[in-house]
């Protein structure tokens, strides 16, 4: 075994392109509970679109709340123009009771939170109460009273401040057992809720602050709007007033489309985040005229007609959006509109003439695949009309017939040999490419990567997460794309928050997984906002001063990973070390990104090959006790970059690299 290393980089000359900082673009989907997770409000079903789960007939997550033997419970029709349901709630006078309906929640406080109802009650209910209290000590943490004018639907808003924290806390809106009595008769005793929720003030677009401050943290470059869902997803039903927009069932996950994340407070996220718009229309479900449509909406002037309509929700200036993706994983059976590579092709011809017509600047991303011969047949039929080829990598022990009764360090091996996967998918798709001149010019994209498909540790009734081995083999897949980064423009990583296994921030330990669904969490602890280890990785990567690649050889030591079926590389002799060098375009500045993938500590030289460094090196390394440590709720950042000043002549004598470590060494030079 060799445990030590050299490291050399040449210097002299980089890269004729630059480095595109969609690189490290990442991905939000409303999949699982990934929209509940990034999302500001707290409530379940807000607008009673669930079915009951008890034997009242109450929507969804809520319950019944009141004391009385004959309330009565019923969902009807909404209001007017109003999607979900209303909630009806009878009350009879001679019960003496409180009535109305509770959902147990997590708050955050001290805060206030904007609550919004839309309700309407017979005319001798004068007044509701919204009352938060501790579940556990039935302490109040917060009440408004709510007067009720008149009988018809009406919309009230009111501020209700939350005194402090509460992990499970319960909100009730109710008619209380002081309210005056009245004579049962017609038309008496009856509330009808047809909306309502709770926002933090400090939501920023309706995402968690929290969220959008960490995200900002990961200095994305680009954000892609994307995946399963989007091929069965009208984009006409997310736009408008939110609570006229009406409610879609989720095709792809199951459960309900968030309504209240449409292409408006996309695009509001990505301003925020100071980051590119990536958009995929629906193929499968949709047609070229609603794909054109869409385009018009976000680009076109306000005297169009679809600009029109964004103009009039509040948006008169055109977004500009100029990345469309058409198809996504159209090859999968799991993909609505799924067909052969000839009819996708065909079928994004027609596409691409309505949306170029809609707007000719725009710029088009193409589903692939690492299945050559679907990328053949799209780029015959199709290539010399495209932009950019996208892949999706998963990387998981299926590829290796391994399962969780593998050994660990077996497993950690397979996850960590990610890189030269995407090597071969690379190199392969770019065979593809060049084959003929007419569609030479096209990029890569590779939209969706991660290791996410099957867990990453064998904790055992635990919500599966990512773990620092996971984060290493996430490290050196970027490597791998900064390496082909002259075909490589555009990344997005998967996904941005929760997800199923893949999200980099993490909301609380609510999870779920492909085939499960959403599950509860379990630590008492759902309101923790925390980045994974690849969180980490992503937010050093994204954050350095990198423009071009230098020439880097590193002899180090190699480790094989035993695979129980075939594959199309070889895994004999892995390198130990996963190494790329950078610059900046003014050259003073040199990034070298050091992965170690191996099991034990390798000792590094590092050889500028006659470039002068000044005096002090700044050293980031992520790294942990073992492969398999993770953050939790419990310890949010057991797995953080530390950053240090290492003397340059530290790195002429041998530095020590930690197992399963990522660095990232900025080293400035003399003129």
């Amino acid at each position: 075994m060799m445990n030590k290393a050299t490291i050399t980089i040449d210097g002299s000359q980089a890269s004729e392109h630059q480095i595109n900082p969609y690189l490290f673009g990442h991905f939000v989907e409303d999949i699982r509970d990934h929209m509940e997770a990034m999302l500001a409000f707290p409530l379940k079903d807000m607008d009673f679109e669930s079915e009951a789960e008890g034997k009242a007939e109450v929507s969804g997550k809520w319950y019944p709340y009141t004391n009385g033997r004959n309330t009565k419970y019923a969902l009807e029709a909404p209001a007017p123009k109003h999607s979900g349901r209303a909630q009806r709630i009878r009350i009879h006078s001679d019960d003496e009771a409180f009535a109305g309906i509770a959902q147990k929640l997590a708050l955050k406080g001290p805060i206030r939170y904007s609550v919004k109802l839309i309700v309407r009650a017979s005319i001798e209910l004068a007044y509701v109460i919204v009352e938060v209290v501790d579940r556990i000590s039935q302490e109040r943490l917060g009440l408004e009273r709510i007067e009720l004018n008149g009988h018809n639907w009406r919309e009230y808003d009111v501020m209700l401040t939350i005194k402090r924290d509460c992990a499970d806390a319960e909100f009730r809106i109710y008619v209380p057992a002081e309210h005056p009595r009245w004579q049962d008769s017609v038309s008496t005793g009856m509330l009808w809720i047809d909306h309502i929720s709770l926002l933090p003030e400090d939501h920023i677009g309706f995402v968690k602050r929290e969220v959008v401050e960490m995200t900002k943290d990961l200095n994305a470059g680009m954000m892609r709007l994307a995946g399963n869902y989007i091929s069965a997803y009208h984009f006409e039903h997310g736009i408008g007033p939110v609570l006229e927009r009406p409610v879609m069932y989720n095709e792809a996950w199951g459960g309900w489309t968030s309504k209240y994340f449409g292409t408006d407070e996309f695009i509001r996220f990505c301003r925020e985040l100071q980051v590119e718009p990536l958009i995929c229309v629906n193929d499968g479900s949709g047609t070229p005229a609603e794909a054109a449509q869409w385009i018009e909406y976000c680009n076109g002037d306000a005297d169009t007609p679809m600009g029109a309509v964004r103009a009039a929700n509040g948006h008169t200036e055109p977004y500009n959006v100029k990345y469309w993706e058409i198809g996504n994983e159209v090859w999968g059976a799991w993909q609505v509109g799924t067909c052969t590579a000839e009819d996708f092709a065909r079928r994004t011809v027609s596409f691409i003439e309505a949306m170029k017509a809609a707007d000719p600047t725009i710029v088009i991303l193409v589903c692939g695949h690492t299945d050559q011969a679907w990328n053949k047949a799209v780029l015959e039929i199709a290539g010399d009309r495209i932009d950019y080829l996208t892949l999706h990598l998963y990387h998981g022990y299926n590829r290796f017939a391994m399962d969780r009764r593998t050994p660990a360090e077996e497993r950690y091996k397979a996850i960590a040999s990610f890189p030269e996967w995407t090597k071969h998918n690379i190199e392969e798709t770019r065979e593809q490419i060049l084959a003929h001149p007419k569609h030479s010019h096209v990029k890569l994209a590779i939209t969706e990567y991660n290791t996410m498909y099957y867990p990453n540790n064998v904790r055992k009734g635990l919500p599966d997460e990512h773990t620092l081995g996971a984060a290493v083999a996430n490290a050196a897949n970027l490597n791998e794309m900064l390496r082909a980064s002259d075909l490589v423009h555009i990344g997005s990583f998967s996904d941005l928050v929760n997800g199923w296994l893949g999200g980099c921030i993490r909301v609380g330990d609510y999870y779920a997984d492909q085939y499960c669904g959403k599950m509860q969490g379990w630590s008492g602890h759902p309101l923790t906002v925390y980045g994974t280890p690849t969180y980490e990785v992503m937010k050093l990567y994204a954050g350095r001063n990198i423009s071009r690649l230098l020439h880097v050889r590193a002899e180090c030591g190699t480790f094989a990973v035993q695979s129980n079926k075939s594959a199309p590389i070889n895994l004999d002799a892995l390198p130990d070390l996963d190494v790329v060098a950078c610059t900046n375009e003014e050259g003073s500045v040199i990034t070298v990104f050091i992965v170690n993938r191996s099991l034990h500590e390798v000792t590094a030289t590092l050889d500028l090959r006659g470039l002068e460094a000044s005096e002090g090196t700044l050293l980031h390394v992520i790294t942990g006790d073992s492969e398999q440590d993770v953050n939790t709720v419990f310890e949010p950042d057991r797995i953080t970059s530390q950053r240090s000043v290492v003397p340059f002549e530290a790195w002429k004598a041998g530095y020590p690299l930690r197992p399963s470590s990522i660095h990232a060494l900025e080293i400035r030079t003399n003129p």
